[in-house]
């Protein structure tokens, strides 16, 4: 690790003298915003490695003293810097660990949330329905902002799919670790013999995809309009105003009909197009790195069995981490920090560990 960072100085100050080159700044703007940005992401890992090593020197300068003729009491107070120090040094090893982690360069993206009710009929459309009220009260509280894409409502509150994009900083970092099976245990409100039923749902959380990040050739989506229904198939506008666009290449198909207008209808569907065709791009590059094959917390897989919701125990259970929550109705209400907190530290100590 200390190689590395003794590297990484190195690499800085090569850059810092590269950034204040006249040459450069005047005739090649991108390659000095490129050196610019680089720098900056480099700073405050050098900056820590400099208070480790001015760190380390103190500590032998403090072990050395010991070693000089001193009154008991000066002896003593030099025996609590050497402790202290020692104590610092290690904290900040731990801090040096966390910050060499290969950052995840869609953390700062918005995010579009697919929800859909899967095993347990009308009961796991309410709990699509209820998964995705979680996460619009989650983004109230972090102030972000929430953009229906497409739904498909079943009319008792559920949805067989709902869709929708959460804008605000830092919302894949950590809306991440919710991609998988939700599992529900509840009494139905239809159920009259009150017995317990399980449903599942599944949430794929996908980083949005930049122009830059994905280019779509028009020869590869077909695009289709047609006329939007509402619940029971009724129609709801007299124009063909839904739009359903097909990738050629990988057979996905894309609807969306929330808007009245076919235009909006038609971007809305070439976002989630994009950021659909961006994430299969990462999961490949992630299928290649050997490390990534262990199932990782931070890699969610989208058929495993993430979370138990328990409604008669009131427990919340994420089966990734052992943790279990004795806090439903809050968790459902939006309160979802301590667990995300959870996966992201367990999903940081995996990492650390490959950094040496």
């Amino acid at each position: 690790m200390l190689e590395k960072l003794a590297f990484l100085e190195s690499k800085y100050k090569e850059l810092s003298e590269k950034m204040m080159d006249p040459e450069l700044i005047n005739k090649d703007r991108d390659e000095w915003q490129r050196v610019m940005k680089e720098h900056a992401d480099m700073e405050p890992i050098v900056l820590k490695y400099r208070e480790y090593t001015e760190t380390e020197n103190a500590l032998e300068e403090a072990k050395e003293m010991l070693y000089d003729k001193l009154d008991d009491e000066m002896r003593e107070l030099v025996k609590e810097e050497v402790k202290s120090l020692e104590e610092k040094i290690v904290e900040l090893e731990e801090e040096l660990k966390i910050l060499l982690i290969p950052k995840d360069p869609n953390d700062h993206k918005n995010v579009i949330v697919e929800i859909r009710g899967g095993a347990g009929g009308d009961e796991a459309a309410l709990f699509a329905g209820t998964l995705f009220r979680m996460y619009v009260r989650y983004a109230e509280r972090n102030n972000w902002k929430v953009e229906i894409m497409n739904t498909n409502e079943i009319g008792i509150g559920g949805y067989k799919e709902v869709i929708f994009m959460i804008k605000g900083k830092g919302a894949y970092s950590r809306l991440k670790y919710e991609s998988g099976v939700h599992r529900v245990q509840r009494v139905p409100e239809t159920e009259a013999s009150g017995r317990i039923h399980t449903s599942t749902a599944t949430v794929a959380v996908l980083p949005e995809a930049e122009d830059i990040d994905i280019e779509i050739a028009q020869g590869d989506i077909r695009v289709d309009v047609f006329r939007s229904s509402g619940n029971g198939g009724q129609s709801v506008n007299t124009t063909d105003s839904a739009v359903r666009i097909t990738h050629i290449p990988t057979g996905i198909v894309i609807s969306c009909q929330d808007e009245k207008s076919q235009l909006k209808n038609k971007d809305k569907a070439m976002k989630i197009l994009k950021s659909k065709l961006y994430d299969m791009k990462i999961t490949e590059q992630n299928a290649e790195i050997a490390q990534m094959k262990k199932g990782q917390v931070g890699t969610g897989d989208r058929s495993e069995r993430i979370r138990t919701y328990n409604f008669p125990q009131g427990r919340i259970t994420d089966h990734r981490i052992n943790m279990t929550l004795y806090k439903i109705n809050s968790f459902i209400d939006g309160d979802l920090d301590e667990m995300i907190d959870a996966l992201i530290t367990t999903d940081q100590a995996e990492k650390m560990q490959q950094v040496d």
